[in-house]
């Protein structure tokens, strides 16, 4: 969506107003709840934001995942039932937001852009992802169903790790880094079309292959919009002074920091090479139309003598002393071809062929 469609959809509504700003989707919202600590976990997907209610007061942590955002009333219920601010509601119904965190004392909020590799598109897409998190409590908030947090809820069912021992906190930080990780993952799809394109570059390149660059440069600086504000949000939540983040969980939010890091390195290698790859087509273009060009003005200069020979004996004025002899025709062809080879030998001696 252009910033034309959203403002003609935003524009004029007081603030906190709900109104659903990315792709469309008919898909039915599914609810996920896990109730878990270091020796019980439950799980079970329910139909309405009421039945997640008996949770709230529970000293376990609580996990409500909610794929699609479409549906406002399910938002607005959310917000009513667990105390979320309006303009916090407004931000995850508005798929353009950038990563960003934000505190409101008894819960934090974080918007984040998951990025994953379509395998039927052949294509990148970025999907908004938004957590709430308190002191027992992380509600996130995905455009649609998908299988990025599966490695999470796999984590919490076998009470693998520090995650059914740590808070709601600990939580959070496993999703922001389970996001994290996964743009390792698509980069390195990312990578490997490039080294494709520095083949057929290398080999014969193509307007095809100009335009898979272009392509490839599209979706680097989109990924990189995309990501680029995640620095500050994860500095945001390590050096923060929430008390609803643990110094524990602090350290391994500065890992995922440092992560974020390698990632934005591994985006800017990536543009460059593909920078330095327009600059080798666009050279290896002009190279050859060089050397097109050297060898049509090397084809008319030795045919110029020649054109000139053929122009004059071309005239058939009377009185011209060769007009009339037997072998004329004969040695001016001999003349000419070896004029001709001269030439070319003369070029071949310059290396200009």
């Amino acid at each position: 969506m252009n910033k034309s469609e959203l403002g003609s959809k935003t524009a004029g509504l007081p603030p906190g107003t709900l109104v659903h700003v990315g792709i469309a989707r008919d898909e039915k919202v599914k609810i996920k709840i896990i109730d878990y600590d270091e020796t019980h976990v439950e799980e079970m997907e329910v139909k309405t934001v009421e039945e997640c209610l008996p949770f709230m007061d529970k000293p376990t942590i609580t996990w409500i995942n909610i794929d699609g955002i479409h549906d406002l009333e399910i938002i607005e219920a959310i917000g009513r039932y667990f105390g979320i601010h309006p303009l916090v509601l407004e931000d995850i119904v508005n798929t353009s937001q950038r990563p960003k965190m934000e505190d409101y004392a008894d819960y934090l909020f974080v918007v984040l852009k998951m990025v994953y590799y379509d395998e039927k598109e052949d294509d990148i897409k970025i999907e908004q992802v938004s957590l709430i998190f308190g002191k027992n409590l992380v509600i996130s908030f995905q455009e649609q169903k998908g299988t990025v947090f599966d490695p999470i809820s796999e984590r919490i069912r076998s009470n693998k790790g520090r995650i059914g021992k740590l808070g709601a906190d600990y939580l959070a930080y496993a999703l922001i880094d389970n996001i994290v990780d996964n743009y390792f993952m698509v980069l390195d799809r990312v990578n490997d079309k490039i080294e494709g394109i520095e083949d057929d570059l290398a080999d014969d390149p193509t307007p095809e292959t100009l335009q898979s660059i272009h392509k490839m440069r599209k979706e680097i600086i989109f990924i990189r919009k995309s990501i680029w504000p995640l620095r500050d949000v994860i500095g945001g939540l390590e050096k923060g002074e929430s008390n609803l983040i643990q110094e524990s969980t602090r350290i391994y939010l500065r890992d995922v920091y440092d992560h974020t890091i390698q990632v934005m390195d591994t985006i800017e290698t990536a543009h460059d090479i593909l920078s330095e790859m327009l600059d080798i087509y666009l050279s290896s273009l002009n190279n050859r139309m060089n050397e097109v060009i050297k060898m049509l003005t090397i084809i008319a200069t030795i045919f110029i003598p020649l054109t000139f020979i053929a122009g004059v004996y071309g005239m058939n004025f009377q009185n011209m002393p060769e007009l009339g002899w037997r072998w004329g025709y004969f040695v001016i062809l001999a003349v000419m071809a070896a004029i001709g080879i001269s030439m070319v030998v003369y070029f071949r001696r310059k290396k200009w062929l």
